[in-house]
């Protein structure tokens, strides 16, 4: 490229591409797409600078609502050729990504093992197996008046009392083996023939903050397997179907995961606040609960599904992201032991 090529502006009408070479016909190169009104100053940054921001803050500005409320018309169109309109799916999810994960790190927000003294985790113990003690005498007495009761709506009380105090003790036990020691020295002693895991599974027990460490860094560079691990389940929802290819359930699944990324960031966000507990529940529960009506309004709009079908293709994809996130998340630690 020599200097006076690109001299000024370099505009030369019907002239060679600077890019590709290509004789041009117009203002733009034919085979690549490139102007060729070529700047070279300090202001031509500026101006692709305003240029990159605004036109990504346009179609920005016309995804995202669109996401929130209208997911399936977004899907629907963007797979039937609109794609100048909106921010490409790819690139949106890898957008909120970088911007959950930036944020989580500013925040401070990361996954650490409770670091507890002998004398502290003594009466942690302690407590626990007071607490065990406690509910042992409960259900006895309350299984003894189960027993003794006639009126059905007593028992059904009386049950339901049971069940709590077992699922109680259950979570109890569980803390309780999770913090004992010597239970993970044993996983330490594990041996599975693999020398990495084994390393990765002795320096686990050694440093469990450094595997967590890795669990959350990984999360971040892996975001992106979470698309190929669903498409298999969105096209068993739709077999053999001629209308939807694995593009289309592509577009489907990022734009979903993008909705989903929103949520837990606008969460975490307002966990920041000085709010109450209470408010900040509510938060969670209506977030919790947008999750399964996005998918639904998703699957209706993007698929063309009625309402039934939307509906049990709703419980399954709720059940299908369930198995897709504990998948993912044993690859996580399965690279963090072995990285």
């Amino acid at each position: 490229m020599t200097g006076e090529a690109i001299a000024g502006h370099g505009h030369e009408d019907g002239g060679a591409c600077l890019n590709c070479g290509t004789t041009r016909v117009g203002d733009y190169c034919h085979a690549c797409g490139q102007s060729g009104h070529i700047h070279r100053s300090m202001s031509a940054i500026g101006h692709d600078l305003a240029h990159g921001v605004f036109h990504f803050e346009g179609r920005a500005l016309r995804t995202l609502p669109m996401l929130a409320t209208r997911p399936g018309e977004l899907t629907r169109r963007y797979i039937a050729g609109e794609r100048a309109r909106f921010v490409s799916p790819m690139a949106l999810f890898l957008f909120i990504v970088f911007v959950l994960f930036t944020l989580l790190s500013i925040l401070g927000a990361h996954l650490e093992a409770p670091a507890l003294d002998g004398a502290t985790a003594q009466q942690a113990r302690i407590q626990m197996e007071q607490s065990l003690a406690r509910n042992a005498a409960q259900t006895s007495t309350l299984a003894t008046q189960r027993a003794a009761a006639t009126d059905p709506a007593e028992i059904a009380r009386l049950d339901g009392k049971l069940r709590e105090l077992a699922a109680e003790t259950r979570a109890t036990q569980l803390a309780m083996t999770t913090a004992d020691p010597s239970g993970w020295r044993k996983l330490g002693e594990l041996k599975t023939g693999w020398k990495r895991l084994d390393k990765g599974l002795a320096k686990a027990v050694e440093n469990p903050n450094l595997i967590l460490y890795k669990l959350q860094s990984n999360a971040y560079k892996f975001a992106w397997a979470l698309i190929p691990l669903s498409l298999p389940f969105m096209w068993l929802m739709f077999p053999f179907s001629r209308r939807f290819g694995m593009y289309d359930h592509a577009v489907f699944v990022t734009y979903s995961l993008c909705f989903m990324l929103l949520l837990v960031l606008a969460v975490s966000l307002f966990a920041q606040l000085p709010v109450g507990s209470g408010l900040y529940g509510l938060v969670i529960t209506v977030a919790i609960i947008a999750a399964p009506i996005h998918m639904y309004k998703q699957l209706r709009g993007a698929y063309g599904c009625g309402r039934i079908g939307a509906f049990l293709r709703t419980l399954l994809l709720f059940v299908i992201s369930t198995w897709v996130i504990t998948v993912f998340t044993l690859l996580l630690v399965g690279l963090g032991l072995v990285g």
